[in-house]
């Protein structure tokens, strides 16, 4: 459902891809601060948020994987408040053209079994279902997803 509901997509600092985090139900446990900086340091990274009126609605990070043309998107999402207005295609879409725009000729995910609505998400944006790696109970199996750019 799109509406009227604007927001801006611009780049991020790792504290406030942290905030968005932390404010993600999905995401079991505590985050840190170098959950996020050790993973990106020393690589080719695209961090994002959506905001609106200087609140920070949802964020997407990804990174150049172990394949120099593969951008892996890592972690993202949206609070639940701000959900279905069209914020996750926005950072999605933004995300994608970036790594085009730079070379990358795909881009993956992985999701868990537990997260239906990532799947279907990934599918709606074009991204076929690669693999699904067995860790721990079904639920928590790995759906990994790619998409050709």
């Amino acid at each position: 459902m799109k509406d009227s509901f604007t927001f801006e997509i611009r780049e991020a600092s790792p504290a406030e891809l942290l905030w968005v985090h932390e404010r993600i139900p999905e995401f079991p446990g505590k985050a840190s601060l170098d959950f996020y900086t050790d993973r990106l340091k020393n690589r080719l990274f695209l961090a994002l948020v959506g905001e609106k009126d200087g609140e920070l609605l949802g964020f997407k990070v990804g990174y150049q994987s172990e394949t120099p043309d593969t951008f892996y998107s890592w972690m993202g999402g949206v609070r639940p408040e701000f959900r279905k207005h069209g914020i996750a295609d926005a950072l999605a879409e933004f995300q994608e053209n970036w790594a085009r725009e730079r070379g990358f000729k795909t881009v993956y995910f992985k999701t868990r079994n537990r997260f239906p609505a990532m799947i279907a998400f990934g599918l709606k944006r074009g991204f076929k279902i690669i693999d699904v790696l067995p860790k721990g109970g079904v639920e928590d199996y790995r759906v990994v997803m790619r998409k050709e750019l």
